[in-house]
């Protein structure tokens, strides 16, 4: 490769580190409750737990739609279901979101060492289910 190559994938690389960055300082944790409009609007989309969040939101802001596409026949990203939106609203589970436009990603807080949803508002040390 020629140093003009090797600088323009260098460029490119730090560029793409820059976005992953920035979107990691755009997630937030909020409550579902808080986030009913956007699933009203059919603009929530749920990324599974296995998944890094960050690297979700990087792909769908670059566009790669074969990822996209390859995670969603997976589904492990995809539409908030009915069910899913009224059992996270029933449980009050905090998420961890973060603005694709026009997308909400979200994705469930989950307890240190456990695969339960954290709930909205829980004590800290308290699971989901209201154990200590």
């Amino acid at each position: 490769m020629s140093e003009l190559q090797d600088d323009v994938q260098a460029k490119n690389k730090d560029r793409e580190q820059t976005e992953r960055v920035r979107i990691n300082a755009e997630t937030a944790k909020i409550g579902w409750h808080e986030l009913q409009q956007f699933f009203a609007q059919g603009n929530a989309v749920a990324v599974s737990p296995g998944l890094d969040l960050v690297e979700v939101a990087y792909q769908a802001s670059c566009d790669n739609k074969s990822q996209m596409e390859q995670w969603m026949a997976d589904g492990i990203v995809g539409p908030v279901s009915d069910a899913q939106a009224v059992e996270w609203l029933e449980a009050r589970v905090l998420m961890w979101s973060v603005v694709v436009r026009p997308w909400v990603l979200v994705q469930p807080v989950l307890q240190e060492n456990a695969d339960n949803p954290q709930k909205c508002g829980a004590s800290a040390g308290e699971k989901a289910d209201g154990t200590q």
